[in-house]
């Protein structure tokens, strides 16, 4: 196919499960990919040998014929998740971040299963009492006590004593929080940003990690970006022969933003 003067526009609907709104923003990307320039035709392929084209210049769909570029089918068509949504046949909560972002829709749902707002408070009973945590100068602490009475309880707890329950649930948050698994997930799919939100929002940025699952989670998506970066430099396995690069904690940062750079 090839643009030809005088070419017609077509006439007719659209059927629903075409992306017409995004042919012209993708064509153009398409030209220039090619170095061909932003202004011209882009064949748009519908399936069943029929094919039509896009003009860049005014976003007119058009019947022509001759050599021109092709619209991936990527483009061409409406992402199944977009048109199962459109049909309400599937909640944004049932999306993953990544691609709910990619799609401009918040899953908010299920972004609140694994994630608690910013200065959101938390309640614990204490003592026979309801106590408050919440973020304080970026960590979180309890807000029930006295700062004397939390460094005692902490001290004690250092010296093998049992925790009060709000240093036992901030313990915990460290170790091995609730939201574990929606972080681990996030690491696996590279969305190391979505992860650090989450912990933030559950630490606060000023945390200091503890031993237990969530820092094994971390050190592990450390140590795969660094192989992963190695790799695609052609560097290889850093150290001397025998070295044991994978076992080594001590360079593990314990901010966990710092941990992993972005």
């Amino acid at each position: 196919m090839g643009g030809k003067s005088g070419a017609g526009e077509c006439a007719g609907e659209w059927e629903p499960h075409w992306a017409v709104d995004r042919w012209a923003a993708e064509a153009r990307l398409v030209r220039e990919a090619e170095g061909l320039g932003a202004d011209g035709l882009v064949g748009v392929r519908l399936g069943a040998g029929r094919c039509l084209a896009v003009d860049t210049r005014d976003a007119r769909v058009v019947q022509a014929e001759g050599a021109f570029p092709l619209l991936p089918d990527a483009a061409t068509w409406v992402p199944p998740d977009r048109e199962l949504l459109r049909a309400g046949l599937i909640d944004g909560e049932r999306l993953h971040p990544l691609v709910a972002q990619a799609l401009g829709v918040r899953a908010a749902q299920a972004e609140a299963s694994d994630r608690e707002p910013a200065g959101r408070t938390h309640l614990v009973d204490c003592r026979g009492a309801r106590h408050r945590l919440a973020l304080v100068d970026g960590v979180l602490s309890p807000l029930d006590h006295e700062p004397a009475e939390i460094q005692r309880e902490s001290l004690l707890a250092a010296l093998g004593g049992p925790p009060m329950p709000c240093l036992q649930v901030i313990d915990d948050a460290h170790r091995n929080p609730a939201s574990l698994t929606g972080i681990r997930e996030r690491l696996a799919h590279g969305d190391f940003a979505g992860a650090f939100d989450v912990l933030e929002s559950l630490l606060g940025p000023g945390a200091h990690l503890r031993d237990g699952p969530l820092r094994d989670v971390l050190e592990t998506a450390l140590r795969r970006r660094i192989d992963h970066g190695l790799y695609r430099s052609g560097l290889g396995q850093p150290g001397p022969p025998g070295t044991e690069y994978r076992k080594r904690r001590a360079a593990v940062r314990t901010h966990p933003r710092q941990a992993l750079g972005r």
